[in-house]
Formats: structure tokens, sequence, C-alpha cells
């Protein structure tokens, strides 16, 4: 159980720090796009093409810019980056709450009070994901209008944070029984 908690801790961590490192690459293509338009492609890409699109997709957010003259619409593309990084620190964060719910259950019970926490805040980043790729879609709709770009969006996050929430009464519950033995101890 020692080298499954410490596996654990390794992967949600290398995860966590990579989702960040995802954040800041796209903040700086968001940057570029707006700067220097014309290097876009490197951060996309060189597969764009003026007949098919730049197909863009993190986590289920999907959208597929159009590309003129070589390059890709500018604001299809910030608006999203904008999406893509906020879908990305979200994950970033469940990862972080994974890897701090291996740090406090090393060498005591996972049901603690704080790991109760952070296992709800992984559900509602879970539901969070797809809702706003939602959001940011409605606005990509009313920015770049309905017939620029493809959006896409898939909404199974939202089935996997309810699982998770449900879970955390099970955690919850747990909780309770370990303060219930605890007391009569």
């Amino acid at each position: 159980m020692k080298k499954l908690n410490t596996l654990g801790k390794v992967i949600t961590k290398i995860l966590e720090v990579f989702h960040w490192v995802g954040v800041a690459l796209m903040i700086a293509a968001i940057i570029c796009s707006v700067a220097a338009p014309n290097l876009v492609g490197y951060f996309v890409g060189f597969d764009a093409k003026e007949c098919c699109g730049a197909n863009l997709e993190v986590y289920g957010f999907e959208v597929n810019a159009p590309v003129v003259d070589g390059k890709i619409d500018t604001a299809t593309f910030v608006i999203f980056g904008i999406g893509s990084v906020i879908i990305l620190a979200l994950m970033a964060m469940v990862f972080r709450n994974l890897n701090k719910i291996f740090k406090k259950s090393e060498n005591t019970t996972p049901f603690q009070k704080d790991n109760v926490r952070l296992v709800r805040e992984i559900g509602i980043f879970a539901i969070a994901i797809p809702v706003i790729g939602l959001f940011v879609s409605f606005i990509a709709r009313l920015v770049i209008g309905s017939e620029a770009a493809e959006i896409s969006i898939d909404m199974s996050g939202i089935f996997m944070g309810i699982i998770v929430l449900c879970l955390t009464q099970f955690f919850a519950h747990g909780v309770e029984l370990e303060n219930d033995v605890d007391g009569l101890l």
C-alpha cells in the first residue's frame, strides 16, 4: 500500500505540473496570437489547412477554427485559449487535490475531514470543466458568429462530477464512523 501511495503522489504531482505548464503555454499562445498572429502556427501545429480549419481541443472542449491565408482566425483562437486556460487550471487543481489526499492519508486513514473537502472540490472541478466549455462556446458564438467556427463540448465531466460528489457522502460517513470509534476507545 505504501508503494501505491508513493506512486500516486508522484504521478499526481507530475500531472499537476504538466497542467500548470499547459496553462502557461496557452497564455503565451494567446499573447502571441494577438501580438504576432503569424507565429500561432507554432503553438497549434502545421496541419491547419484552409479547407478544414485548425482543430483545437482540450478536455472535450473542441473548436474547429477557420484558417485564412495560412493563419488561424485570431478571435476564435483567443476565445478558445481563454477557455483552455480555465479548463487546464481546473484539471491542475484536480491533480493538486489528489496529491493532497495521498499525502494526508499516507500514515493514517483516508477518512478525514480535509479529504472529504478535497474530494468534494474534485467533484465541483469535474462539473465546472464542461460548464466552462459550454459558457465559452456561447461567448464564441456571440463574438465570432455561429457560422465562423464549429464548437463541440463533451458533457461527460458533469456525470463524473456527480459521481465524485456522491462518493463524498461515503467519505463523510467514514469520518463520522472514525470519530465514533475514536470516541469509544
